[in-house]
């Protein structure tokens, strides 16, 4: 394996060695739970969930940290608005965003680590800066002192003159200097807070994801990703604060993704015009949604419209229909195919080893996905001259099968049964008994029948091998 990174820190695609031989140290920022995702933060869970798939379809072992942001201002408004506690507030939407990442077809991560279950290690990480001189106390709040760190702006390729009135946090005279960022909030009256020796408090946005990735990963990171809006200040702030205590590197790889825009607009409330994940997946297949996210570079922006979500859906229904197609060949085959030759499987052979050659070498450079689905929708296309032969020998068609499942592996474009959906035997089960209902003249079960595969979204097709079926 030689995948190559463009790594954000350097701004040039960088040959991926890790840390350590045949492990992967992987963490991506995660949401605060504050409310349901929205389609701009399905664009990371997305990607990276591909990124940790394919390295691991490579033989590495990854460890895969995602954290959650659960406790923070939006939490305590949204928790004041509903009359509710921040901890009831935090439950609620974790398991909301459990249930969508599900619904995407993204693997849940090793680790999804809470802050408000990592509080002393925030604490020992925050005294260990005040301790070196680089953060220090203020009336209940602690603030990290951008200039002691010599490369402050190093990520986001800034100057720190230039970055001083851009930190997110509030500005006052308790700081030393406009850029300093906070560490450690003084609680307010009424406010969620924790013991600390600077007082009841909570952790800054910033320090919260250095402790956790310190704690699970170790101090320095193989990857680290996120939005690219995170890359500042958030990430740049990680930067400072995480070496500043460790003195060595806090990631050796940085990767952003691109902006997601709505209707050539960008995403944002002032605009009305965010959309929720829980709100496509019920008008849009959820593996259209995936598909619309990898079809273009992740380094890229994106542009979500009726028009860009309707192409996706069409895609996705031309490489189901096919896979489809393959495993109804194959759980059809009665032993009765004509015999193989040895000319026709070694072409076969060569042709899906020079697809997935392509894939591979497309996935190895900064996982290009978009060139991996062509390399997918060429393998769609042979699958699909080799069917035009209804006599083909059934042992091209588990090739074929083969080859699906190792690109969707990676991809995780086709859909999955879920835990409501009829189960293939039982849907097999059925058609049987709706043919010999329909033999028999029963045609009151037969159409009983008949309702129950159209409301569990069945599809049932003639076919010169029978009757087959597919999901909608």
């Amino acid at each position: 394996m030689t995948v190559s990174i463009y790594n954000s820190l350097t701004r040039s695609k960088e040959s991926f060695q890790p840390i350590e031989q045949g492990k992967v140290n992987m963490y991506v920022c995660g949401p605060t739970v504050y409310d349901y995702i929205h389609i701009g933060n399905a664009r990371p869970i997305i990607f990276f969930d591909v990124v940790r798939r394919y390295l691991e379809d490579t033989g590495l072992e990854v460890q895969y940290v995602v954290n959650f942001t659960d406790v923070d201002d939006k939490l305590i408004r949204k928790a004041d608005e509903l009359g509710a506690t921040v901890p009831e507030v935090a439950e609620k939407f974790i398991g909301a965003f459990y249930e969508d990442i599900e619904a995407l077809g993204v693997r849940k991560a090793t680790l999804n680590p809470r802050v408000t279950e990592h509080i002393p290690e925030i604490i020992a990480f925050i005294a260990g800066l005040v301790e070196k001189g680089y953060a220090y106390a203020s009336e209940g709040d602690v603030y990290f002192r951008t200039a002691s760190f010599e490369d402050y702006g190093k990520l986001s390729h800034q100057n720190i003159d230039e970055l001083q009135f851009g930190i997110r946090v509030e500005l006052g005279d308790r700081k030393e200097n406009q850029g300093d960022f906070v560490l450690w909030k003084g609680a307010k009256p009424g406010e969620i807070k924790w013991d600390s020796p600077w007082g009841p408090g909570r952790p800054g946005w910033h320090i919260e994801c250095s402790a956790m990735a310190r704690k699970y990963l170790g101090d320095t990171l193989d990857i680290h990703g996120g939005g690219h809006d995170l890359q500042f200040p958030h990430h740049e702030c990680e930067v400072a604060q995480s070496e500043s205590l460790t003195g060595k590197p806090f990631a050796n790889y940085w990767m952003h993704n691109g902006f997601v825009h709505i209707n050539n607009e960008k995403m944002s409330k002032s605009l009305g015009n965010g959309i929720t994940v829980k709100e496509i997946v019920k008008q849009v297949k959820p593996q259209a949604i995936r598909y619309f996210m990898l079809a273009t570079h992740y380094r890229s922006p994106l542009n979500f419209s009726d028009d860009t979500i309707a192409q996706a859906e069409n895609s996705i229904e031309r490489i189901a229909n096919c896979y489809d197609n393959l495993k109804h060949r194959l759980d059809a085959a009665d032993g009765a195919e004509a015999a193989s030759t040895a000319d026709v499987l070694d072409a076969l052979r060569s042709k899906l080893a020079s697809i997935q050659a392509q894939f591979h070498a497309k996935m190895e450079d900064d996982f290009g996905t978009p060139d991996a689905i062509t390399a997918l929708f060429e393998l769609v296309t042979e699958a699909n001259v080799y069917m035009q032969d209804q006599h083909a020998p059934v042992e091209g068609i588990k090739l074929l099968v083969e080859a699906f499942d190792k690109l969707d592996n990676v991809l995780g474009l086709l859909p999955a049964a879920s835990g409501d959906d009829l189960l293939d035997e039982e849907i097999e089960g059925l058609i049987v008994e709706r043919t010999e209902a329909r033999k028999s003249k029963n045609w009151a079960r037969a159409d009983e029948i008949r309702d129950l595969l159209n409301e569990k979204n069945i599809v049932l097709e003639d076919t010169p091998q029978g009757i087959r079926w597919r999901r909608k």
